[in-house]
């Protein structure tokens, strides 16, 4: 795996939510992406990616279907191995320890242990339908963090109660709504005390009624700090949380900055033809 140099961003970012990037020279990026490469067979999925997220930034890639922002994501959460270049989370390669100059690849249960720290949402609820909204959130804490079955239990009512779901504790998925299964889903990634949350799409598969209180949620883990990086076509959602707005294609970042800038002044003439026609 090659190691590059670290190279100056220009993204501007907000600082006027708790934990949001103020004086980045004391502290690492909290994603910070340099040159990354990920291939599938002869398909280049990303041909170079430049990206840095601070922390406590809300960073929202958009693009069209194919260009490469969902493999990204997944590089970010090691689901996917980088070909080329260098990508961190908090200052620490992802999926490797540095020795010597040298990246080196971490065994999978390190990789495992790393990965608790890293929340991931994705487009399908993936919950478990033998259990119920309450046992969904409190399984990963008690089987990975092997937290007491009563101190998860209390985590996971309090997490249920921030979403939202108070009332379903003891419901099924089947008994769910799929805007309910998705906020489950997020009371699930933070049961973990994640310092990253990453969401593929996660209003997608969601009737258009339903996609309001899932972003309702999102919005109050963006004003509470959370650092996010957030794959979505939902171009109002990015143009009120956002501090940073990515416009991705082929496997590149053809352009990023404010979503003021991005959204409202785009650049490129490939970021202002895709706007024209989510706008």
């Amino acid at each position: 795996m090659t190691l590059l140099r670290r190279t100056p961003s220009s993204t501007s970012r907000a600082t006027e939510r708790p934990g949001a990037a103020g004086d980045a020279s004391s502290t690492p990026p909290m994603v910070l992406a340099e040159g990354v490469c990920k291939s599938f067979g002869h398909l280049q999925v990303l041909q170079g990616i430049d990206f840095e997220v601070a922390r406590g930034e809300v960073a929202v890639l958009l693009g069209p279907s194919g260009s490469g922002k969902s493999t990204f994501l997944r590089c970010i959460n090691h689901l996917e191995k980088v070909d080329a270049g260098r990508l961190s989370v908090d200052g620490e390669p992802v999926g490797y320890v540095e020795r010597g100059g040298r990246l080196h690849e971490l065994r999978e249960k390190e990789v495992a242990a790393r990965r608790t720290e890293i929340g991931m949402v994705f487009q399908r609820f993936n919950l478990f339908s033998h259990q119920t909204a309450l046992e969904n959130v409190v399984e990963a804490p008690t089987q990975v963090k092997r937290l007491p079955r009563r101190v998860a239990e209390e985590r996971a009512r309090e997490l249920l109660d921030r979403v939202g779901l108070a009332d379903k504790a003891g419901s099924y998925p089947s008994q769910l709504s799929g805007g309910q299964q998705q906020r489950v889903a997020i009371a699930r990634a933070l049961a973990m005390d994640p310092k990253l949350m990453l969401f593929d799409e996660p209003t997608s598969a969601l009737d258009p009624e339903l996609v309001g209180e899932v972003l309702d949620v999102m919005r109050d883990l963006a004003r509470e700090g959370m650092t996010m990086v957030v794959v979505t076509h939902e171009i109002g959602f990015a143009r009120e949380v956002a501090d940073v707005v990515a416009f991705m294609d082929g496997g590149v970042v053809v352009e990023t900055g404010r979503p003021d800038q991005v959204l409202g002044r785009p650049q490129h003439e490939r970021t202002r033809s895709f706007l024209s026609k989510v706008l």
